[in-house]
């Protein structure tokens, strides 16, 4: 039994249905979790180290190493039953897709270097790594997130239900009815 069909058959009734329903959303944010931790060490640890003059371009690399992680956890797992297209041109999306959230997700940084002046000697060292991490590791990522969710399942993986679903332990004839697949 996996961790998840443990997890999941330990919860109450309700808060199953409700899990099942958007086991979707829920997978899709446990990997953004996991690529969080990934993008922010890499990010935080070239900051202070190689790329200290150069925190965009730390905040980039970062973002893609996470990217690429996201990509085989995010097709492996949490939109594992969609697809719909052949997979040269999902990672294709997949890639242009992050590029482009990529670029969102460095704007709140980038603002608050360049154009906030939010970087000593303007301000103190504290207030400098305060502001780059809440524009570049909150809200970047918060509006990239956004845009890869409904870009993933717009055109990433736009057919639902394409790839089977494994029949769960926990899968009931009610959890069946709850997702709507009876």
């Amino acid at each position: 039994m996996s961790v998840v069909e443990s997890v999941v058959r330990r919860l109450p009734e309700p808060l199953r249905k409700i899990a099942l329903r958007h086991r979707e959303l829920l997978k899709f944010a446990l990997v953004g979790g996991t690529c969080f931790v990934i993008d922010t060490a890499i990010f935080l640890g070239l900051k202070t180290t190689v790329l200290t003059e150069k925190p965009v371009t730390a905040k980039i690399v970062a973002t893609l190493v996470a990217t690429i992680v996201s990509y085989v956890l995010n097709r492996e797992w949490s939109f594992r039953t969609r697809g719909g297209r052949e997979r040269h041109h999902e990672a294709a999306l997949f890639f242009l897709v992050n590029g482009l959230a990529i670029a969102i997700n460095s704007v709140p940084l980038w603002v608050s270097r360049y154009l906030l002046h939010l970087q000593e000697p303007h301000v103190s060292r504290l207030v400098e790594e305060i502001a780059d991490f809440a524009s570049a590791q909150i809200l970047g990522t918060v509006l990239a997130m956004a845009f890869r969710w409904y870009s993933y399942k717009k055109w990433v993986f736009p057919e639902a239900d394409y790839r089977p679903r494994a029949k769960r332990s926990y899968d009931s004839p009610e959890d069946e009815e709850a997702l709507g697949h009876s």
